[in-house]
C-alpha cells in the first residue's frame, strides 16, 4: 500500500484541531465545574441580628454546605439597604460576590438627583429567595389598642406622631407616607440603621411607632410590645388575633420580596450554578425553620423570572414615588 504524506498531513492537522477545538471547549466546562473554588462574599446590608441578617445566615450556612465553599456575610447597613447593592458596582463579575437586595434598591435611585447605581444595568440577578412580615408594633404602655386607634390619633394630632423605620425608602418607610396621604395625616418618619436601633429608640420612648420586619415578635411574645397590625395578605401564623392593615380598612399588601444579584456581566453559567446552589439551600430544613420562625415564607423566582420582577419592581416604585413626591435630600 501506498501513503500520501500529503494525504496524512492533513488529515493529521485535521485531527489535531479538532483535538486543540473538543480541548478549547472542555475548559469553560472546567472551569464550571470548579466553582465556586474559594469563599464568596456576601453583602448582607442591614445591622447584625435584625430579621434580614438573622435569614440571610441561616441561608449563606446551608449554601456553604452546598458549594463546598464558606458563604462570608459582610454587613453594610445604613441608607436603607442600599449599601450592598452600591458595594457590587465595580466588583469583578466572577461570581465571588453578591448581595441581598431589598426592594429600596429600586427605589432610592429614584428619589435623588445623582442615583448611586442603575438597577436595570447594574446588576446580575441570581434568584428570588424570600419577603418579610412587616407590622407596625408600640410599647405596651401606649394608648393604642389597634391600629386603626393609631390612625384616628395621629389625624386629630398632626406632626405629635413619629414612627421608626429601617430607612428611607424602604417598604416600610413608603407604605406608612402612603397610609397617611390616603388618610390625611401628618406624622413624621424617622429612619434608623436596621430593626435593632429602631426597637431600641422605642423601647426607649424616642419614637412613639416602630413599622419594621418581624425583629419585633419576641418583644411582643414577652410582653414588652404590642403588635398593631400586619402587612401580610392573612394573619401571621405566631400572631393570629392581630388583624391585617386589610382587616383594619386598608387595601395594602406589603411584602417585600427580595433577592440576590451580583455585578452586571456575569457568565450565564455562573449564574446559573449560583441560583441552583442557593435554591437547594432555600429549601434546607434549618433554613426553613428560621423562616417559619421569621414568619416568612419560600418566594422562589429563578435567574429569568427574578429580572423579569426587578424591570417590574422598578417601573411600579417609579410611578409610586412620583405619585406620592418622595425625595432623599
Amino acid at each position: 500500500m501506498i501513503w500520501n504524506s500529503k494525504g496524512l498531513g492533513r488529515r493529521a492537522v485535521l485531527s489535531g484541531a479538532a483535538g486543540l477545538g473538543a480541548a478549547a471547549l472542555a475548559r469553560p466546562a472546567l472551569a464550571q465545574e470548579r466553582f465556586p473554588s474559594k469563599p464568596i462574599r456576601m453583602f448582607v446590608p442591614f445591622a447584625p441580628g435584625g430579621t434580614t441578617d438573622v435569614q440571610m445566615r441561616a441561608l449563606c450556612d446551608a449554601a456553604s454546605r452546598r458549594f463546598g465553599q464558606p458563604v462570608v456575610v459582610e454587613n453594610r447597613s445604613g441608607a436603607g439597604g442600599i449599601l450592598g447593592a452600591q458595594a457590587l458596582v465595580g466588583t469583578r463579575p466572577d461570581g465571588y460576590t453578591l448581595a441581598q437586595m431589598p426592594v429600596s434598591v429600586f427605589r432610592y435611585p429614584q428619589m435623588v438627583a445623582k442615583p448611586p447605581f442603575d438597577p436595570l444595568k447594574d446588576f446580575s440577578w441570581i434568584l428570588q429567595v424570600t419577603g418579610y412580615l412587616f407590622g407596625v408594633v408600640v410599647r405596651a404602655d401606649a394608648p393604642w389598642q389597634s391600629f386603626t386607634e393609631l390612625l384616628d390619633y395621629a389625624k386629630a394630632n398632626p406632626g405629635k406622631v413619629n414612627y421608626g423605620s429601617p430607612g428611607s425608602g424602604t417598604s416600610l418607610h413608603i407604605t406608612m407616607e402612603q397610609i397617611a396621604q390616603g388618610r390625611g395625616i401628618e406624622w413624621t418618619h424617622v429612619p434608623f440603621r436596621g430593626v435593632a436601633e429602631d426597637l431600641q429608640a422605642l423601647l426607649a420612648g424616642q419614637v412613639n411607632v416602630s413599622a419594621d420586619a418581624s425583629g419585633w415578635a419576641e418583644l411582643v411574645k414577652e410582653g414588652r410590645l404590642r403588635l398593631l397590625c400586619t402587612w401580610g395578605a392573612e394573619r401571621a401564623r405566631r400572631f393570629p388575633d392581630v388583624r391585617t392593615l386589610r382587616e383594619q380598612g386598608i387595601d395594602v399588601v406589603s411584602e417585600s420580596p427580595y433577592g440576590l444579584a451580583g455585578p452586571a456581566g456575569m457568565d450565564p453559567a455562573i449564574v446559573k450554578a449560583l441560583q441552583d446552589g442557593f435554591r437547594e439551600a432555600l429549601h434546607d430544613g434549618a433554613h426553613l425553620a428560621v423562616l417559619d420562625r421569621l414568619d416568612m415564607s419560600v418566594a422562589y423566582l429563578d435567574s429569568a423570572a427574578y429580572a423579569s420582577a426587578a424591570q417590574r419592581q422598578y417601573e411600579e416604585d417609579g410611578a409610586m414615588i412620583r405619585r406620592l413626591g418622595l425625595k432623599v435630600g
